[in-house]
């Protein structure tokens, strides 16, 4: 019996994060606000409706959202996008071996966009996938990793710093594994476009319409 390597891994968990000050739109609650009369905190959830479990990293009320859907918090609050993952993956069932790193401002990912990502992880073997922009810059928190190579290089990075993950990059987070790059080829806008501004907010508007 052959396995069709370009079929995503059966078995995958999400973390999104949800934290972050949104200083340029003002302190808003970015995640919640919504686009195409939804939440962009809600869009990203529902493009990893078959992951199991969906974390959600952040400062919201766990009675806010479905039973399936899992929250926590970083610690301390604030300490920034490392401390949120190494929070999430607290979570998740050390058999899972792929989780989707996603931001929660992701208005444009879909289940398609994820899926590509998982079947790119699936034929290849890299410790991540992530997609590239039109500029070729990664977005890490568009993308799928291998769970074990996350927690290794998460040790690593608490074990350098005097700090421990507070404050620590996604690049520092990153930087030694092994990461494929994806360029966006589907229908549709592109699925690492992320809201920091109302500017973005009212481009992702049009997109969506």
């Amino acid at each position: 019996m052959t396995t069709d390597r370009t079929a995503p891994p059966d078995r995958y968990a999400a973390v999104v994060l949800a934290g972050g000050a949104a200083r340029r739109m003002g302190g808003a609650d970015k995640p919640g606000v919504r686009v195409g009369g939804r939440s962009m905190r809600d869009r990203v959830l529902d493009a990893v409706a078959d992951a199991e479990p969906r974390v959600l990293v952040g400062p919201e009320p766990v009675e806010a959202f479905p039973v399936k859907v899992q929250t926590t918090r970083e610690d301390p609050p604030g300490a920034g996008p490392v401390a949120a993952v190494a929070a999430g993956l607290v979570l998740i069932d050390p058999e899972v071996p792929v989780v989707a790193l996603l931001a929660a401002d992701l208005p444009l990912l879909t289940g398609e966009a994820v899926s590509s990502l998982r079947r790119e992880f699936t034929g290849g073997t890299a410790d991540g996938v992530c997609f590239v922009d039109d500029d070729g810059r990664r977005q890490p928190l568009c993308g799928v990793w291998r769970v074990s190579a996350l927690r290794t290089a998460l040790t690593s990075v608490a074990d350098g710093r005097a700090d421990g993950l507070v404050g620590a990059s996604m690049r520092t987070l990153l930087a030694g594994l092994n990461v494929t790059e994806l360029p966006w080829s589907g229908a549709g806008p592109p699925p690492w476009f992320d809201c920091d501004t109302d500017d973005d907010v009212r481009r992702a508007e049009e997109w969506v319409r």
